[in-house]
């Protein structure tokens, strides 16, 4: 026959498993909101049950139950949507970098606009134009200096800023590697924790939740490959490079180039990531490449072909206004070959570096980049140093010229319509182009560049959001349905306890009334 207190045990068992899930019910609609969190269940089963005790071997039939166990609080979990979410993730974050990256340097260039650079160019021919009309008005030559200070201050605050753009990118480098070494220290804790409970049969379910929390995090900077490895702990490579091995993690560390800008290593060696977010703040500030026609390393990058195609055109168009600025004669020539035809002309250049003006007032020095423009100190001196007359080559009159000659500002306002050879897009290879289209064709392929990034990113947005969605339909906590789970622990653990106490009467009579006839 079965134990008297047999019953006891099993409503006890019954109690304990509808207890332990309903405080795992608790934990999960506690944590409804926590980043990161995965929902978890309870899994019963029936405890081993007993043969019935009796005279002969097989009294009855079957064997005696002996109630229910909690076998495992199991985390809901999809690995395998764990690695497209990650898959999908890093090119997410490359193409966020690369976007915030375009849109700053859209920001600072602010074409088309009434204040870019297109306008003020387009202002200083217009200017030029006007005095080659009225070439000894006082108004029409304050006019061109003016225009001409107002393009060198807006290339010079645009490579500024372009400059100042790449240097913060460059500290977002150095930013997100310490973000990874911050995560992979973590990682490789969460590993040493998990490694000291598993192997005594617990069940770490929050420390794994945080563990995969930061790989997901990690996975948007970097590509990473998760393996398992012992005792519940995991290995992680980055671009089949390792980065975490169980309790220990490589160290990533920047050291500054030649240039200037932030190299990578990992565990001491040269790195450079493949994919994620890293990858593309490192290609928007511009990477080290061979030049095949050079032969010579350079910077290349959004932000660094915009600077270099800004200098481009500033040498190029202070060069050739200077050339033919020198060639002309101002009003001082003119007023000193009308007496002595031999006198010596000014031969001054209209735009000078600026770190030459500052050892010599007189240098001749051309601007050798877009940030070292500087209009003459002779022409903001005197409007009078402004050449726009044309020395006579020919006839009675050669080596002169004549007041209201304006054919050498002609000429200048006629630079906007030359063409020149000039490097454009990657190719290196020389295209015949204006100094407008040239420039036009640097904010046009911004323009595209910038589309491309925006589309890609919203692309990849969408797909992780997918991804996450399947991921939520596993993992996540809905509270109507924890509610419902709660109902029926409540309803079991109170029937459970109903058993109880009527074993417990039950037993109380058998102790206390039986034996008692007839007192």
């Amino acid at each position: 026959m079965r134990s008297t207190f047999h019953g006891l045990e099993v409503s006890k068992r019954g109690l304990f498993a509808q207890q332990a899930a309903l405080n795992t019910t608790g934990h999960n609609i506690s944590n409804a909101n926590t980043e990161g969190y995965s929902r978890q269940r309870v899994n019963m089963q029936a405890t081993t049950g007993l043969p019935y005790v009796g005279l002969q071997a097989n009294v009855e039939a079957g064997l005696l139950g002996t109630g229910v166990t909690v076998v495992s609080l199991q985390r809901m979990r999809e690995n395998y949507l764990d690695i497209q979410f990650r898959n999908q993730n890093k090119d997410y974050g490359y193409w966020e970098a690369q976007r915030d990256a375009l849109s700053k340097i859209e920001g600072i260039m602010n074409e088309p606009s009434d204040t870019g650079l297109q306008k003020v160019m387009d202002e200083l021919w217009k200017s030029w134009q006007d005095l080659s009309k009225e070439p000894e008005s006082l108004s029409a030559r304050a006019v061109v200096r003016q225009r001409a200070v107002a393009v060198a201050e807006t290339f010079s605050a645009l490579t500024n800023s372009l400059t100042d753009l790449q240097s913060d990118l460059d500290n977002v480098v150095s930013t997100k590697v310490i973000e990874i070494n911050s995560m992979t220290n973590q990682i490789a804790n969460l590993n040493k924790q998990i490694g000291e409970l598993v192997p005594h049969g617990y069940e770490p379910n929050d420390l794994f939740d945080q563990r995969d929390l930061l790989l997901d995090k990690l996975g948007k900077l970097v590509n990473v490959k998760v393996a398992n490895g012992n005792n519940g702990m995991i290995n992680v490579t980055v671009d089949n490079r390792e980065l975490i091995n169980g309790q220990q993690s490589i160290p990533m560390a920047v050291t500054k180039n030649s240039y200037g800008l932030y190299d990578i290593t990992l565990g001491g060696e040269q790195f450079v990531p493949q994919s994620g977010g890293l990858l593309g703040t490192m290609e928007a500030r511009g990477l080290p490449v061979n030049d095949p026609v050079t032969g010579q390393t350079k910077i290349t990058g959004p932000v660094s072909n915009m600077l270099e195609r800004l200098n481009i055109l500033a040498v190029n168009l202070t060069t050739e206004i200077n050339n033919l600025h020198r060639s002309g004669m101002n009003l001082n020539d003119i007023q000193n070959r009308s007496t002595n035809a031999g006198a010596q002309l000014e031969d001054i250049p209209f735009f000078v570096d600026s770190d030459a003006v500052t050892n010599d007032p007189n240098t001749k020095t051309y601007p050798i980049n877009s940030s070292k423009i500087q209009v003459n100190p002779a022409i903001l001196a005197s409007l009078n140093a402004i050449a726009a007359a044309t020395v006579e080559q020919t006839g009675s009159s050669a080596g002169t010229s004549f007041h209201g000659d304006g054919s050498n500002a002609l000429a200048v306002a006629g630079i906007k319509y030359n063409t020149y050879s000039l490097f454009i897009g990657a190719s290196n290879q020389p295209e015949t182009t204006t100094l407008d289209d040239f420039y036009r064709y640097a904010i046009a392929q911004l323009g595209v560049d910038s589309q491309e990034a925006q589309r890609m990113e919203k692309n990849t947005e969408l797909l992780v959001g997918q991804v996450d969605t399947q991921r939520q339909s596993v993992s996540g906590v809905s509270i109507d349905e924890e509610m419902s789970e709660m109902v029926k622990y409540q309803h079991a653990y109170s029937a459970a306890a109903r058993v109880m106490t009527s074993f417990d009467e039950i037993l109380d009579k058998v102790i206390n009334g039986m034996g008692r006839v007839g007192l």
